[in-house]
């Protein structure tokens, strides 16, 4: 697994969103068809040209809506710095943060998804990190996701675990 921690600060992001349930996998099935629609209806290529932040490419952004309810908020989006109006695109600041930045090597949507499951069952688990719960990125280069060779990559803001002392009395 291929890893690098990086520190970002604030940037602005702007995009479509949407709610999905994590409850039997349904947001693997139904973020493929948000992609699949964004290519169609033009938001794609209209994002892809109001790129004008840091982080170049696309961007796949999750928060966690209610873990009682099992829910995230996805959004394809684009970092972006201007301020002209941007018609129906929403905006959200995405705070500065320390990432551990993920390399993936692919096709999508297959790579990405294996990725994820990798990253929170191997890696964390084994990390000194945890994830600090500001929302996670996926960065997707300007190319054609179908290739056994795409790359793009997965953000995760992190936090140290922390280790916690218990005093131990010897008698």
């Amino acid at each position: 697994m291929q890893v690098r921690i990086k520190d970002k600060p604030e940037f602005r992001i702007i995009g479509v969103k949407r709610t999905f349930s994590c409850d039997n996998g349904e947001n693997k099935i139904e973020i493929p068809k948000m992609w699949d629609e964004v290519h169609q209806n033009g938001i794609n290529d209209e994002l892809t040209k109001l790129n004008s932040g840091e982080v170049k490419g696309l961007l796949g952004v999750c928060r966690v809506m209610d873990s009682a309810q099992n829910t995230m908020e996805y959004w394809i989006a684009t970092a972006y710095n201007g301020e002209e109006n941007t018609h129906h695109y929403e905006r959200l600041d995405i705070p500065s943060a320390t990432y551990a930045v993920f390399g993936i090597v692919g096709p999508m949507p297959q790579a990405m998804q294996s990725m994820w499951e990798k990253i929170y069952s191997e890696w964390f688990p084994a990390s000194a990190f945890r994830p600090s719960g500001s929302p996670e990125l996926e960065v997707y280069m300007n190319d054609d996701a179908s290739k056994e060779d795409y790359y793009s990559e997965i953000w995760i803001p992190i936090v140290e675990k922390k280790m916690v002392h218990i005093p131990v009395t010897i008698h």
